[in-house]
Order: structure tokens, then sequence, then C-alpha cells
């Protein structure tokens, strides 16, 4: 059933449907996401080291 659906799905995102303006999901032009990218690794990288630590 996924051979079926995910072709037709690949047509849903068109650029007539497309929006401006700030939303959640950022896109690859957009720096806004350069914070929540380096946070969230910053976050992964020291909660990575407490679980070492705990072992």
């Amino acid at each position: 059933m996924k051979t079926l659906i995910a072709p037709l799905l690949t047509f849903a995102a068109t650029p007539a449907l497309a929006h401006s303006g700030m939303h959640i999901h950022p896109h690859a032009n957009d720096a806004t996401w350069l914070p929540l990218l380096f946070g969230g690794l910053l976050t992964a990288a020291v909660a990575s080291l407490i679980w070492a630590r705990l072992k």
C-alpha cells in the first residue's frame, strides 16, 4: 500500500501550496534554524557526556 501512496504524496507538495512568513519548520535558505541546530547538537553532546559518565 505504501508503494501506491508514496508517489502520489510527492505531488501534494506543490509551489502553489507554499506560503511565505515565519513558521515552525525551517528551510535550508533561512538562517533562523542555525541556533536550533547548534543548540540541539550542544544538548546532544552534553547528554552523551553525562550518559557516558553515569555508566
